[in-house]
C-alpha cells in the first residue's frame, strides 16, 4: 500500500506556502478534517486556493483580517499556528474549535504571544478557546514551556519569521514531541527561513521574506504505524510504500519500536516492510513520539511478558485522555493492562476478545481499536464511522484492501 500524505508537513505546506505571498503550488496534500479547517482558516485570511490536475494552488497576496470566527474544528495543529498567523495581524480575530479542542490547553501560547505584544482574552475557561487574539506581535523576546505541546512552539517560529524586529525564543524545561518542532525547522529552511538555537533559545530574524514555489507532501509514518503493526500481529506481510527513512518525522520511529517487539521489519530508502514474528514485550518512552501510543498498548497486549510504555503525561490533554480512552477499550477487550500517570503497563495474553468500543470521537483510537479487532476471537464494534477521517481518510479502504473484514453500518 501507499502511506497516506503526512498530516503534518499538510498543515506546515499550507500555512509557509500561504505566507509565500506569491504562486505556490502544494503537491501531494492530505485532504482531511483537520487539513481543510486549515485550508478554511487561511481563506479567511485573505488567501486564494485552488485545485488543478497539477496541485493545490495557493496564493496570499496579502494577510487580510478576518472576518468572522475562526474554527478549527477538531483541528489543534489548526489552532495553535493559525494563532500564530492571527497574530502578525492589528486586528482582533476569534478563535474556536470543537467540544474536544475547546478542552485542550491554549494557556502557554497565549501567554508568549501577550510576552511579545499581543492581546488574548479568553472567552469561557481561563487558558483554553474560544479566545480572541490581537496583534500585531513586535516585542523582543519570549518565554515559553516546552513540556506541553510541540506545536506552540511551531506556532511561534513560523510567525516570529515575519514579525517586524527580531525575536528570542526561549524555551523552559525539556522539549516534549521535539521531532516536530524539528520538522518545522526543517520546511522553515525549505521555504528560505533562517533560526538559530543555542543554549535553550531560537533567534529568529523577523520580516523574513519566505521563497518556494512548490512542495511535495510526505508519506506519514503515523498513519502507516496502523497497517505496519496490524501485520505484526496477524502474521502478515505488509509494504507501506511513500516513507522517506531520511524524514525528520519522530513517527519513524515505529520501525525500532516494531523490532523491538520482535516484528520482522525491512527497511529501504522509501519504504517499510513488516511482518509477523514472535511478539516479546518492550519498555518504551513515547516523550517524543505520543501519537504512536494507543497503537504501540495494542501491539503490547498480545507480545509476550511485560511492557512498558512511560513519558506521555501530555497524552491526557489530546482529542481524549489517551492513556484512559487506550486502556479502557483494550481492558473491555481481554487484554491485562493497568494506566499510569505517564503511559500503561501489560502483560500480554495469547488472545483478545471482542467488545463494543468507544471511540470518544478520537480518530487514533477508533484506529487502533480496529486494529486490535483483527487479533480478537470475536466481533468487535466501534460506536464511530468518522473520525479517522481527521488524519487519514482512507484508512478504511487500506484496512479492507489488506485483508480486514469490516462492515460500516450508520
Amino acid at each position: 500500500m501507499t502511506a497516506p500524505p503526512s498530516k503534518s508537513c499538510t498543515h506546515r505546506a499550507m500555512v509557509l506556502g500561504a505566507l509565500t505571498h506569491s504562486n505556490f503550488t502544494l503537491h501531494n496534500p492530505l485532504m482531511a478534517d483537520d487539513t481543510v479547517a486549515t485550508l478554511d482558516a487561511l481563506h479567511a485570511f485573505g488567501t486564494e486556493i485552488r485545485s488543478s490536475s497539477m496541485g493545490m494552488k495557493i496564493h496570499c497576496e496579502e494577510l487580510r483580517p478576518a472576518h468572522g470566527i475562526i474554527d478549527a474544528k477538531n483541528s489543534g495543529t489548526t489552532m495553535r499556528l493559525i494563532a500564530g498567523v492571527a497574530s502578525l495581524l492589528p486586528s482582533t480575530i476569534t478563535m474556536t474549535g470543537d467540544e474536544s479542542l475547546i478542552r485542550r490547553p491554549m494557556g502557554p501560547l497565549a501567554d508568549a504571544l501577550v510576552q511579545l505584544g499581543a492581546k488574548c482574552e479568553y472567552l469561557g475557561k481561563r487558558g483554553n478557546p474560544p479566545l480572541t487574539i490581537t496583534g500585531p506581535i513586535h516585542k523582543s523576546s519570549a518565554e515559553i514551556s516546552g513540556d506541553i505541546s510541540s506545536q506552540f512552539i511551531s506556532s511561534l517560529l513560523i510567525a516570529c519569521t515575519q514579525k517586524k524586529g527580531d525575536t528570542t525564543l526561549r524555551i523552559k524545561g525539556q522539549q516534549r514531541s521535539r521531532p516536530y518542532v524539528d520538522i518545522t525547522l526543517s520546511m522553515l529552511r525549505e521555504f528560505g527561513a533562517h533560526v538559530d538555537e543555542a543554549d535553550g533559545a531560537f533567534t529568529i530574524p523577523g520580516t523574513q521574506h519566505l521563497t518556494k514555489e512548490s512542495y511535495v507532501v510526505p508519506g506519514d509514518f503515523s498513519s502507516a504505524s496502523f497497517p505496519l503493526v496490524a501485520a505484526a500481529m496477524t502474521g502478515g506481510d505488509v509494504t507501506v510504500r511513500n516513507l522517506d527513512n531520511s524524514s525528520p518525522q519522530g513517527d519513524k520511529a515505529i520501525i525500532e519500536h516494531l523490532k523491538a517487539f520482535g516484528a520482522k521489519v525491512t527497511v529501504s530508502p522509501n519504504s517499510v516492510r513488516a511482518s509477523g514474528g514472535r511478539l516479546v514485550g518492550a519498555q518504551i518512552d513515547v516523550r517524543q513520539t505520543p501519537d504512536l501510543f494507543p497503537i504501540l498498548a495494542v501491539l503490547g497486549s498480545v507480545a509476550e511478558g511485560r511492557t512498558v510504555l512511560k513519558g506521555g503525561e501530555n497524552l491526557r490533554a489530546k482529542e481524549s485522555d489517551r492513556i484512559a480512552t487506550t486502556t479502557t477499550f483494550l481492558e473491555q477487550m481481554g487484554a491485562n493492562i493497568i494506566a499510569t500517570e505517564d503511559g500503561c503497563e501489560i502483560e500480554g495474553v495469547d488472545k483478545l476478545h471482542g467488545a463494543t468500543v468507544q471511540s470518544f470521537g478520537d480518530h487514533r483510537i477508533l484506529m487502533a481499536a480496529a486494529v486490535a479487532g483483527l487479533v480478537s476471537t470475536t466481533e468487535t464494534t466501534i460506536d464511530d464511522t468518522e473520525s479517522f477521517k481527521v488524519s487519514y481518510p482512507g484508512f478504511l479502504r487500506d484496512m479492507h484492501q489488506l485483508g480486514c473484514r469490516l462492515v460500516v453500518r450508520k
